[in-house]
């Protein structure tokens, strides 16, 4: 009862959509919810951040005329749940939101205020939008990874480690459900490359430890991680147990890579924040979330660790270090 009823204050107190697009910057102070999945000091989320700010300020709005409120939920779901709520209770003008766990807590309780989103798979499926054209509601904004994306993983670590023949693909089905998708998408070229695709759904720490022993007993292991809120949680637990047993993984967040994993391929998470600065902007000057197309990501990065590289015995070939985005030393 109570949290209806809290639902209901923070709806009729969300601040109404002006009418008139494209109109000139209001005189009071607006103000921005982000939410966030990772923990405060994460070094990417600080990036994804500026980029954010840095779009906003060339749209003309600063600190005499925006206020930016922030909330990390820790990767967890009742750190999402808490966040959305500390957000709503600040009556944004709209919240800005990564990830499907925290557009899902928004979801429940944030009928009227508009959200931009980055980074959901399929959000008509899970039914955050209509339709990608008319999101039709208070949501609009950047879908994740294309499923299509599993065969390229594949592709790449096949690239960086030709000697693969057996590929586990890990991840959790609770909090990564789409993550199958990307399976089968791998699945299907697997038989170009003479490799094998397994499918290794796991639910607790001690099961990625025993995944990817077992795959290490035989020469030819690898690893493709999906993004996954569950495996980013015991990223350092993957790095280490793919150094000693020596197995190469390629992940779908460029953090992977820069905190010890061998390669990465996904999103160019900040050109997302600076895409949904526009969104926000477009909105705070009148336009409603109903009428900005949902848009896929535009931009991908490659990121190679030389370091993690060299401790499993890999020499990177010239031409995928050509093609990286950004190569750690």
């Amino acid at each position: 009862m109570r949290r209806r009823a809290f639902i209901t204050l923070i709806g009729s107190t969300a601040v109404a959509w002006p009418l008139t697009a494209h109109a000139q910057l209001p005189d009071r102070v607006r103000r921005i919810g982000v939410l966030l999945p990772d923990a405060q000091d994460d070094a990417q989320s600080q990036a994804d951040i500026a980029a954010f700010r840095q779009e906003l300020q060339n749209e003309g709005w600063a600190e005499r005329n925006v206020r930016i409120d922030y909330r990390w939920s820790d990767g967890k779901a009742d750190g999402a749940r808490a966040a959305a709520a500390e957000l709503l209770s600040l009556a944004p003008d709209v919240i800005v939101t990564d990830g499907r766990q925290g557009l899902g807590e928004l979801r429940r309780a944030a009928l009227a205020v508009p959200i931009v989103f980055m980074e959901i798979d399929e959000p008509v499926f899970y039914g955050f939008v209509g339709t990608l054209a008319h999101p039709d509601g208070n949501m609009t904004g950047f879908t994740g990874l294309p499923p299509s994306v599993g065969a390229t993983w594949l592709e790449l670590l096949n690239e960086i480690a030709p000697r693969v023949a057996r590929i586990a693909v890990i991840f959790n089905p609770r909090t990564a459900p789409g993550a199958v998708l990307f399976a089968r998408a791998a699945e299907e070229v697997a038989q170009k490359f003479a490799v094998e695709v397994i499918r290794a759904p796991v639910f607790a720490p001690a099961d990625i430890d025993a995944v990817m022993t077992t795959l290490a007993r035989e020469p030819g292991g690898g690893l493709i991680f999906p993004i996954d809120g569950f495996t980013q949680l015991y990223s350092q637990l993957i790095f280490d147990i793919a150094a000693r047993d020596r197995l190469p993984a390629i992940y779908g967040l460029r953090k992977f890579a820069g905190g010890g994993g061998l390669i990465s391929y996904g999103i160019d998470i900040p050109a997302q924040f600076r895409e949904a600065a526009h969104y926000v902007n477009r909105i705070l000057r009148g336009e409603r979330p109903a009428d900005l197309p949902v848009q896929p990501p535009t931009k991908f990065e490659l990121v190679v660790n030389l370091k993690t590289a060299a401790t499993l015995g890999i020499s990177v070939p010239p031409s995928l270090l050509a093609r990286a985005g950004a190569v750690i030393q």
